[in-house]
């Protein structure tokens, strides 16, 4: 169970596969149960890394808060500590965030998959997903957002099943305020200095980061190009991960 630490703070990651790296950057408050869509097809052809967001399952949280700058300097320990100069990283939502930080003042980034992400936290509000782990019923009904309608009416078990990961990983009520601060205090003001190729992954039916700001992040961004899961919510990883894993291996291998 290897951990990385930036500035004293232990960051719990975990690796899985061969090939080159590829580190997966979570959304605000959320476990890296979010990632266990895209670990089957990733781990395997590529060496998958996933880290605990500072708050979140095994990583420490300090009181101090927190900003995106500091996520993405947690992200380059993890790297670091796996011996890991340059990665293939995907983000979601604020993990997103992370990942255009660190194409923007890194070098370790060799290619971008921003799933549900915008160039600025007033493009994302995640007040909706929010839920403390304690409260079974919060976490069950908050996900009504993340998702579209169809797919919470047809897979119960699935949403159930996704309830207990986040009673289990998810950010306590103070991490999850200090994880959200950090998004809102975020812009990207020059996109056109990102110039890694980088997958746009937007759901039509993210109702927390609209598909307008997808499709922005793509236009904006040099060397991007946009794929839209079409009825798909915010989390469209998860509840369209057969089509959006088929698109990132695609992107990936070119």
């Amino acid at each position: 169970m290897p951990y990385a630490s930036n500035d004293g703070v232990s960051l719990y990651y975990e690796t899985d596969g061969d090939g080159e790296a590829v580190l997966c950057c979570g959304d605000v408050g959320l476990g890296a149960w979010q990632w266990g869509w895209q670990h089957a097809a990733l781990a395997g052809p590529y060496e998958t890394i996933v880290a605990d967001t500072r708050g979140c399952g095994r990583s420490e949280d300090p009181p101090a808060d927190c900003t995106v700058e500091t996520l993405a300097a947690d992200a380059v320990a993890v790297l670091r500590d796996h011996d890991v100069r340059a990665a293939h990283v995907v983000g979601a939502g604020l993990g997103g965030m992370v990942a255009l930080e660190l194409a923007r003042t890194t070098g370790r980034v060799k290619s971008l998959t921003l799933i549900g992400t915008a160039l600025s936290g007033d493009g994302y509000d995640p007040g909706p997903l929010a839920a403390a782990p304690t409260d079974e019923t919060a976490l069950r009904e908050s996900l009504e957002a993340a998702f579209s309608r169809e797919f919470v009416d047809a897979q119960p078990d699935a949403i159930r099943q996704i309830v207990e990961w986040r009673a289990a990983e998810d950010a306590d009520t103070e991490s999850w305020v200090k994880q959200a601060a950090a998004l809102e205090s975020f812009a990207v003001d020059a996109p056109y200095e990102i110039t890694v190729p980088t997958l746009v992954v937007h759901g039509t039916d993210d109702r927390l980061c609209p598909i307008a700001r997808g499709r922005e992040l793509a236009a904006d961004l040099p060397k991007a190009e946009l794929f839209e899961v079409e009825g798909a919510g915010h989390l469209a990883g998860v509840e369209a991960s057969k089509v959006v894993n088929d698109r990132l291996l695609t992107f990936l291998e070119s």
